[in-house]
């Protein structure tokens, strides 16, 4: 069993600053790509950037450059740091995290509400 926890979601005014964590425990193989989606009602989740093992970053366009992905290997966790957030940022952020041998897992997620 895996288990992913989230936490740094929040209310906060356009323009500031958010930092997502997401730590993976349980019966984990080996983490291959560690990554974030947001979701907002009636529209599909959605990729906002992810890194492989090796360090490799994929971001969404609408947040390059404002947003930067990073992981701890040693600690199993993956952090979203989020700068300049906009209300169109506004969503429930998931963690995603999938190893070596297929498995697939999602955090709970957790909301991030942007307000101008």
């Amino acid at each position: 069993q895996v288990q992913l926890v989230e936490s740094g979601g929040g209310l906060v005014q356009a323009g500031g600053s958010l930092r997502l964590s997401c730590i993976a425990s349980g019966s984990i193989f080996s983490l291959n790509i560690m990554g974030w989606y947001h979701q907002v009602p009636g529209k599909q989740r959605a990729l906002v950037a992810r890194m492989t093992r090796g360090g490799s970053t994929t971001y969404a366009d609408s947040v390059k450059g404002r947003f930067t992905i990073s992981r701890d290997n040693a600690k199993n966790t993956v952090y979203l740091q989020m700068n300049s957030l906009k209300p169109e940022d506004t969503a429930v952020y998931y963690c995603n995290i999938r190893d070596s041998i297929g498995g697939e897992y999602w955090g709970q997620g957790t909301r991030v509400t942007v307000f101008s």
